[in-house]
């Protein structure tokens, strides 16, 4: 018994050996990639949406109706939308480090020059400029972070990457509010041109520190050991064995998991820039005038949504499920978003609803990623992963004009509101009907 006993003890210690060498390598790679590329994308998200706040100021400054705000704000998107698979395909074949900081430093010059703006002309140009600027970043870091981590770990990594997402609000809400009431007025310049002009500086900084920082894949960390790339290598090899082979682009835009994926993602976005591009004016409508007071309650929802998506990536990837991970928090964002709209001017009941809504849909979004990184692979991931984004991005264009349309025409938010939250129901039922043996891995 005694013998038997060491035997199993002698077995067990490679394996726990290997084990903890494994977590120790990704651990390092973690450490070492994803602050970097958090910090990339607060800065994307925060130069994204602070036209929510700009908005504020600049429509009665400009004369400009709620149409005018949500069409230029969706028009961010038709740019993305054309320029994303490109985008995603160079980053592929020239490497992430190049094509990424390229990508900061031309949407900082572009998201400067909003400061311009005077007509419903140049800010559509604008916002168009910087859709094109800015495509390809996004997947482009979806993409990358394949090059490192195998399909089990990635929902947690990219849950970690997206929390960007919500920290963009809890640190830009209070900047963009303090921004505004602060350097309002000075050199006779009004909040908002401030507004742009200082938040597009960080961009071009991170693009330039970028390029001289990241690595583009395993084969090139000189940080890693030679038994640490081949361990981490080994593992995408095998997570690579694993997903479905598409021999051409074209079998993958003939594929219809690719294009249900994208209407996932498409009622995702909604979402997303349904709160985003209006969360500020929501909490206004419950009572608030004050600009830095706006600013400091968006960080509420963004604080809970931060704390919401760790824990739920990290429950994906313990139980290995994905459907349910992401259907859930859809339904949620829904409900928190819809009842939003019944609180009225009951300042903490909207604050209350809308951190519903922040968290459910900020959630959902870094989950999907899960899906169809499970079945996409090399080349194919790379273009595939941009259609998805590209085609799911519209729904950035879609939400804001049909909110802006419905407020001009009801004198309300509500019926967009209610639309949203219609569209991410659909997308819930979407994610349920993939099949788990698809994505649970």
């Amino acid at each position: 018994m005694t013998e038997a006993r060491a035997t199993v003890r002698q077995e067990s210690a490679p394996v726990a050996s290997a084990s903890s060498a494994e977590d120790a390598a990704y651990s390092k790679v973690t450490w070492r990639l994803l602050p970097v590329l958090m910090i990339c994308y607060l800065v994307a998200y925060l130069d994204r949406v602070n036209i929510g706040f700009a908005k504020l100021q600049m429509l009665g400054d400009l004369g400009f109706s709620e149409t005018v705000y949500g069409l230029g704000a969706g028009m961010f998107f038709i740019g993305y939308f054309f320029f994303e698979v490109p985008s995603n395909m160079i980053l592929h074949r020239v490497g992430a480090r190049i094509w990424i900081g390229r990508i900061m430093i031309t949407w900082g010059l572009v998201s400067g020059a909003f400061m311009f703006v005077r007509t419903p002309a140049m800010f559509y140009s604008l916002r168009f400029l910087l859709g094109i600027a800015e495509a390809g970043f996004f997947p482009g870091m979806i993409l990358y972070l394949t090059y490192w981590y195998p399909s089990q770990r990635r929902a947690h990594m990219v849950a970690l990457f997206m929390t960007a997402i919500p920290m963009s609000g809890v640190l830009g809400g209070p900047l963009s509010g303090w921004i505004m009431k602060t350097f309002g007025g000075l050199n006779g310049w009004p909040g908002w041109q401030w507004l742009f002009l200082l938040e597009a500086l960080p961009a071009i900084v991170v693009g330039i520190g970028v390029m001289l920082y990241l690595d583009n894949g395993i084969r090139s960390a000189k940080w890693l050991t030679d038994a640490e790339k081949s361990l981490l290598e080994r593992n995408l090899e095998h997570d690579h064995a694993l997903a479905p082979v598409h021999p051409s682009l074209g079998s993958l835009a003939a594929d219809g998991r690719l294009w249900r994926m994208s209407l996932i993602y498409f009622a995702c976005v909604v979402g997303s820039y349904g709160l985003t591009f209006w969360m500020p004016t929501l909490i206004q409508t419950a009572g608030v005038q004050d600009v830095l007071m706006i600013g400091v309650l968006t960080a509420i929802p963004y604080s809970v949504a931060v704390v919401t998506m760790l824990l739920v990536g990290r429950s994906g990837d313990r139980r290995r499920e994905r459907r349910w991970h992401t259907a859930m928090p859809m339904l949620l964002g829904a409900a928190g978003l819809s009842a939003s709209t019944l609180a009225g001017t009951h300042t903490v009941a909207a604050v209350l609803c809308l951190t519903i809504a922040a968290a459910g849909i900020m959630t959902a979004a870094p989950l999907f990623w899960s899906l169809p990184t499970a079945i996409l692979r090399g080349s194919a991931a790379a273009a595939g992963i941009a259609a998805i984004n590209s085609v799911g991005n519209l729904g950035g264009f879609v939400s804001p004009y049909v909110i802006g349309g419905l407020k001009d025409l009801t004198h309300s938010t509500t019926p967009g509101m209610y639309a949203v939250t219609a569209t991410r129901i659909l997308g819930a039922f979407l994610v349920l009907r993939v099949p788990a043996r698809m994505v649970n891995r």
